[in-house]
């Protein structure tokens, strides 16, 4: 409850000092980071899903090739990531281990999911035709495709998106991300791309409801693989990255405490979503396999 207040209050701040390797805009009196790197592309996609769904509601009528629950999905999607990314939540992210946490499970567990929902691939709709050609021309070569499917293999992506959060907390390369702007920033890409991968790939495979069984499974290993480092991080008695941890008396807590806040948020709350996540496809997956057994019923009686 300590920690839920802090974030709180240090989120509604306005005051801030500039950090190494970012450039802090509005005279540099804000704890909002308007880096580049994160705003360009958070502003053309954005620009783009917008675009590219208005023209194509234009053409086919609302609610058609996106419908409107997938827009609001990807738009909730988008907005997570300027919470994470953009506002005071990632400047305090680079002070406290668990603000980071909260950042990084954002982008993996809550905006990842909400933007491959929401049909990114509107915003092709937004570029002229002949781009439109030209784009599905590159993703029907054979090599484009197979990396495509491999890619997008439930095992594959799952595994692609372990690696990328096990790589990633070990101490040799978390610790320079907080130093390094671009290596932070390559960090965020991994965790975000392989995360819309994975979600991809057990969302809308290429099995679709046959698969959801599959997805169920990848989902619980992935609750269980994260879950283990987010206890390793809570039950430990050693602080394991002590740059991270550093200034952690600065916000009330031990150096120690605010590492396992961490593990605790990806432990349990992190948990949580990839359980909700694999329980809504166990029932969407048993409601679509009792309707085939039912039509395959229907079938075999019409028959006799």
């Amino acid at each position: 409850m300590r920690a839920l207040v802090l974030l709180l209050t240090l989120l509604a701040a306005g005051k801030a000092q500039a950090h190494a390797g970012h450039v802090h805009w509005l005279e540099g009196s804000t704890t909002w980071t308007w880096n580049p790197q994160v705003t360009l592309p958070l502003a053309l996609s954005g620009g783009l899903y917008l675009g590219g769904t208005l023209r194509l509601w234009r053409r086919a009528g609302i609610g058609r090739g996106v419908r409107v629950w997938q827009a609001a999905c990807f738009g909730l999607g988008w907005l997570l990531l300027v919470f994470a990314l953009v506002s005071p939540l990632h400047w305090l992210g680079e002070r406290l281990f668990f603000a980071h946490m909260i950042e990084h499970e954002i982008l993996m567990a809550a905006a990842a999911p909400l933007l491959v929902v929401g049909s990114p691939v509107a915003m092709l709709w937004a570029v002229p035709a002949d781009w439109r050609r030209r784009i599905g021309g590159i993703g029907r070569m054979m090599p484009v495709a197979r990396s495509w499917a491999w890619l997008t293999n439930p095992l594959a992506a799952t595994l692609l998106h372990g690696m990328a959060i096990w790589i990633w907390h070990v101490p040799a390369l978390y610790e320079p991300a907080l130093t390094d702007p671009w290596i932070h920033w390559l960090q965020h890409l991994s965790f975000f791309v392989t995360a819309l991968l994975f979600w991809r790939a057990l969302l809308q495979g290429p099995e679709r409801e046959r698969g959801y069984g599959v997805a169920v499974f990848y989902l619980f290993v992935t609750s269980l693989h994260t879950g283990f480092l987010g206890i390793l991080l809570s039950l430990i008695r050693h602080t394991i990255y002590p740059a991270q941890t550093s200034r952690a008396a600065e916000w009330g807590l031990t150096p120690l405490e605010d590492q396992q806040l961490a593990g605790l948020f990806m432990w349990i709350p992190a948990g949580l979503v990839y359980a909700g996540a694999a329980l809504i496809l166990a029932g969407l997956w048993i409601a679509r396999s009792g309707s085939s057994r039912s039509r395959g019923g229907r079938h075999a009686y019409a028959a006799r």
